[in-house]
């Protein structure tokens, strides 16, 4: 009885257009090797992601925290599936949404 976690959505069905840009915002601890780490798992799920153009960095207000706000370009439902996965997996990530 191994059903997939997201069970597959017809394209018309889907709410989303493929390929599209892909807001995703992450949470971890204010550190260099965190924005790095989402960096490279970005560019594993979107080889064509630059950070330069498709990450903003907002830092919480004591500093300890920083929230950011990747943007990939979707090409399907299973790329974001394996993406927020290997986001929600690392164990520097405290919030993905």
């Amino acid at each position: 009885m191994n059903q997939p976690v997201n069970p597959p959505i017809p394209p018309e069905e889907s709410l989303i257009e493929y390929p599209s840009a892909f807001p995703i915002k992450v949470m971890g601890a204010h550190s260099d090797v965190f924005i790095d780490a989402i960096i490279e798992i970005a560019r594993a799920h979107d080889p064509q992601f630059d950070p330069a153009q498709h990450l903003e960095r907002r830092p919480s207000s004591g500093g300890n925290y920083i929230g950011l706000t990747v943007t990939v370009t979707a090409t399907s439902r299973e790329q974001l599936d394996n993406l927020y996965r290997a986001l929600t997996g690392h164990p520097q990530v405290k919030y993905v949404l």
